[in-house]
């Protein structure tokens, strides 16, 4: 474990506070279960497999969080707005995302502030991608 100059180890991490990557890849998968029967959200995912997108965006989570640099050493630079521009994004979608990413979150049975600050991030998030009036 990393010491910090003081010798005393580092404040554990989000990633760590809410049980690491097993927690991330449960949101995650079932994030995606909800988006697979969704008519609005799964034609934005071309592959006929969620896997690959469910791996994504488990990468990024636990990096965002914390946790290993995986998605970065394999995708570089996250660029969200970027990787979704091609995309309509609209308010309906936005709201669907959250929809799902909310039973997702629901069900990790998180502490309340672990649960409101990971809710915080995403819908913040969700916000940030719009791309489309309306």
């Amino acid at each position: 474990m990393d010491q910090t100059e003081q010798g005393t180890p580092p404040p554990p991490t989000f990633f760590d506070q809410v049980g690491g990557e097993p927690t991330f890849r449960r949101l995650v998968h079932d994030f995606y279960q909800g988006v697979a029967a969704d008519p609005l959200l799964r034609p934005m995912y071309p592959e006929q497999d969620l896997g690959p997108a469910e791996e994504r965006l488990a990468l990024f989570l636990m990096q965002y969080w914390g946790g290993p640099r995986t998605y970065s050493d394999e995708r570089g630079h996250p660029r969200l707005r970027m990787r979704h521009a091609p995309f309509t994004v609209d308010q309906a979608a936005h709201d669907a995302w959250l929809r799902h990413m909310r039973a997702a979150v629901d069900n990790l049975d998180l502490a309340p502030e672990l649960h409101r600050q990971l809710w915080d991030y995403l819908v913040y998030a969700a916000m940030s991608m719009i791309n489309t009036p309306g």
